[in-house]
């Protein structure tokens, strides 16, 4: 599972600087208004929205601005119509990616995208071209500095959820995606400290380690993916060393 390790750390770190420039905004503002819109504005009964707006309080976002965001998904405000396009394809080295945006111009998207990936030799793919090397899962990390390896143990089994997974400095719970909710609140429920992230994502089965050149590059996908304001997730299967992830990210 070091796919899923290596990607997260990347995104922990550009994540938190980008919440500080007020970047990430945008991109949970959209996923909040699409999830109103598929699922209704009660939280309560919306699972994606009740997740969406968890993050958006994490980025200390104000409430007027998830309000409005409900109420354009729900109709009872104008807003754009944004549709959820997937896109599938190849990094260097032979790296997957899968990449979740959120966009008003599919057009546009699309040629943005090709872009991206054809000037670091990267490419876009048909429908089904990676989908199959990854599995969507529930996703709950915490630090392993904050709770030990056996409470994390005894509290995953006992929330519902699937496994647990060492993930270098955090512990990964997993569960099924239907579960996240209720897995993510029996966990708050028991106190745990250190929680780093939680969320519904994809996982690799397998990856593809890379090295050098091929592995800056496909940082760099990374990084420019990441900053487009039509890409909501990225997910790669790709293993990079320790070191040079420090060296990029510093």
């Amino acid at each position: 599972m070091s796919g899923h390790s290596k990607w997260s750390t990347i995104k922990h770190k550009k994540g938190a600087a980008d919440a500080k420039k007020g970047r990430i905004f945008t991109k949970i503002i959209k996923e909040i208004t699409v999830a109103a819109r598929m699922g209704g504005g009660d939280d309560s009964a919306n699972p994606r929205l009740r997740a969406a707006l968890d993050r958006a309080r994490a980025c200390n976002m104000p409430s007027d601005n998830m309000e409005r965001a409900i109420k354009k998904g729900t109709g009872e405000l104008e807003g754009v119509n944004y549709e959820e396009v997937s896109y599938e394809g190849y990094g260097p080295g032979g790296a997957a990616l899968f990449i979740e945006t959120v966009t008003d111009n599919k057009n546009r998207t699309v040629a943005e995208l090709k872009h991206i990936l054809s000037k670091h030799n990267g490419s876009l793919g048909k429908t089904g071209t990676v989908a199959f090397k990854f599995e969507r899962l529930g996703m709950i990390t915490y630090g392993k500095s904050d709770v030990s390896e056996e409470k994390i143990m005894e509290a995953a089994l006992e929330a519902g959820a699937d496994d647990v997974r060492d993930e270098g400095d955090e512990w990964l719970v997993v569960c099924d995606p239907t579960s996240f909710v209720e897995v993510k609140e029996n966990l708050e429920e028991m106190g745990l400290k250190g929680l780093v992230d939680a969320q519904i994502g994809m996982s690799p089965l397998t990856t593809v380690k890379l090295e050098g050149k091929e592995a800056e590059m496909m940082l760099k996908i990374y990084n420019k993916l990441d900053d487009h304001d039509d890409v909501q997730n990225v997910y790669s299967d790709f293993d990079i060393d320790d070191e040079i992830i420090e060296k990029f990210s510093s």
